[in-house]
């Protein structure tokens, strides 16, 4: 197993639990992109990046991913395989467990560009990969 991929699970693994509060595996110019979804856009470096995510989690209860799947695509590019869970604050509602993807790039051991798909199916078309046990 990779050192990228040791560091994206280690990510996860806190993710998985509903703890976002560690930032250590983050580039202090990270980039943050949401392809899609309801609030798609970009935005660049630690303190803005940790801005938009407190943002969005603070919309929910108990939002956190639930990994899926690992693919490393080379040597610096990590494809996660997520089912986001959570329940809206205000609503109560439940979300409906959204497949969906999250690209971690990563270089010197820091993760420079965190890309998140809402839907898995866009992620995988745009990064030109096949879901798994189906042939190209």
């Amino acid at each position: 197993m990779s050192e990228n991929l040791d560091l994206v699970r280690s990510i996860y693994s806190d993710w998985e639990r509903g703890d976002f509060s560690h930032a250590e595996w983050a580039d202090p110019d990270i980039e943050y992109v949401v392809v899609d979804g309801p609030e798609p856009g970009s935005t660049k470096g630690l303190v803005t990046v940790a801005e938009r995510m407190r943002e969005f989690l603070s919309a929910w209860q108990e939002m956190r991913p639930e990994v899926d799947g690992y693919r490393e695509l080379d040597e610096e590019r990590v494809l996660v395989l997520v089912h986001r869970v959570g329940r809206g604050k205000t609503s109560g509602l439940e979300l409906v467990k959204t497949s969906g993807a999250e690209l971690l790039q990563i270089r010197d051991g820091k993760v420079i560009k965190l890309v998140f798909y809402w839907y898995r199916d866009r992620a995988l078309a745009d990064l030109g990969l096949v879901p798994e046990g189906e042939s190209p």
